[in-house]
């Protein structure tokens, strides 16, 4: 998998392309599987401009980009920062009236295995955040499957997101679910080489990175595929 992470928690105060509405994701989507991307994962906004969990934001979301897009996998978060009670995603995920092909959950959060419970039960694909060796302790004490694994690698320094990196791939073994690795921030292009050397499945977009590899402010998603093809990631 090669993925377009489109908005994440961005705003438009940010950068002025990152895309809020379906409307705006499902044609960035478009774009971006022009390009070679071979799913997205967005982050869906309520009327209001807020991240939300509720079935027709997620449900305006995901049916805006398939679509557009027929057949592209689409995912979505399910972080604690959107519904801070545990017992809140795992209704959420429960009354989904369309159901995303993945959702992310970050094995560090409370309540991490119940909302990645609630997902299997419903036959959404569990993406396993990973951000530390200690979150990958608590993802192997999961009853239920992951069908991914993320490792992301969030520090800002590249040479220590590298570290990071091969810290917590050092921790899998054989038998593993596939892994997608990533960075964010000025780590973002040398975690993603180091994705791409390593044959590690990746991602790219205005949610990691609103830089090209040069530094230069990214245009939007497209530009950021663009370049992250020319490195040979797709």
């Amino acid at each position: 998998m090669w993925k377009a992470s489109l908005n994440g928690t961005r705003s438009r105060a940010e950068h002025p392309a990152v895309p809020l509405t379906a409307a705006e994701l499902a044609a960035d989507a478009v774009r971006c599987a022009a390009l070679g991307v071979t799913a997205v994962h967005v982050h869906p906004r309520d009327a209001d401009g807020v991240e939300s969990l509720a079935s027709p934001v997620i449900a305006g979301a995901v049916t805006a980009i398939r679509a557009a897009r027929p057949g592209l996998p689409v995912g979505v978060s399910t972080g604690a920062w959107i519904a801070p009670d545990p017992a809140d995603r795992v209704a959420a995920v429960r009354a989904w009236s369309v159901l995303p092909d993945f959702a992310s959950v970050n094995a560090h959060e409370d309540g991490a295995e119940a909302v990645a419970v609630a997902l299997h039960e419903r036959g959404v694909l569990v993406e396993a955040g990973l951000w530390t060796v200690d979150a990958v302790r608590a993802w192997r004490r999961w009853r239920v499957p992951a069908g991914r694994l993320l490792i992301e690698c969030l520090a800002d320094d590249p040479a220590r997101a590298l570290t990071d990196a091969a810290d917590l791939l050092a921790t899998l073994t054989p038998g593993d679910p596939p892994v997608l690795l990533h960075g964010e921030g000025a780590a973002t292009w040398p975690v993603l080489a180091e994705a791409v050397r390593r044959g590690l499945d990746t991602r790219i977009g205005l949610e990691d990175t609103l830089h090209l590899p040069d530094g230069s402010p990214a245009p939007d998603n497209a530009a950021l595929v663009t370049c992250a093809r020319a490195w040979g990631a797709g």
